[in-house]
């Protein structure tokens, strides 16, 4: 039992550390570049990346650093004291992340994607889509990309406690 739930902790870790440097790219290289492109450009890329990151990957390590802390948790429940309060602190910051994620980026995604083709829209509507979308996103990244690597370094201290 001591090694299954070694292994739900160190799977918790990777899952949210996964998670960290995802939102942590974004924060430091997509859209750093995407901040260089015209409004076309920019609508396009974005659209194209919300569509394309829901594949079973990504769907995976997102619910699966939401699940994985929770079941690491249980089990340490009355068998390690000193992993608990780690775990728990973890699972926290990742419950944190998710709720940005499903709070905030994603109802932005959702509706970045339904302000129409990119090839078709006027200049105008493409500068008033990318201004209402791009700061408060970026914005919220950052504040999930802290909590999910606050999430990843409690559990790498949950890990350190064994």
């Amino acid at each position: 039992m001591d090694t299954f739930r070694i292994a739900v902790l160190v799977a918790a870790t990777l899952a949210t550390g996964l998670n960290a440097g995802l939102y942590y790219t974004y924060a430091c290289s997509i859209m750093v570049t995407l901040r260089g492109v015209d409004d076309r450009t920019f609508v396009n890329m974005m659209q194209r990346i919300n569509r394309d990151i829901t594949n079973g990957w990504f769907f995976l390590t997102f619910m699966g650093a939401l699940l994985v802390p929770a079941l690491a948790l249980i089990l340490f429940i009355g068998v390690n004291g000193a992993v608990v309060l780690p775990v728990a602190i973890g699972l926290g910051l990742y419950v944190v992340s998710f709720g940005i994620t499903m709070g905030v980026n994603v109802p932005m995604n959702n509706r970045m994607d339904k302000v129409g083709d990119p090839d078709t829209m006027s200049p105008q509507a493409l500068a008033e889509a990318r201004r209402v979308f791009e700061k408060p996103w970026v914005r919220s990244n950052l504040n999930r990309t802290l909590a999910s690597t606050g999430s990843c370094g409690a559990l790498c201290w949950a890990l350190l406690t064994l």
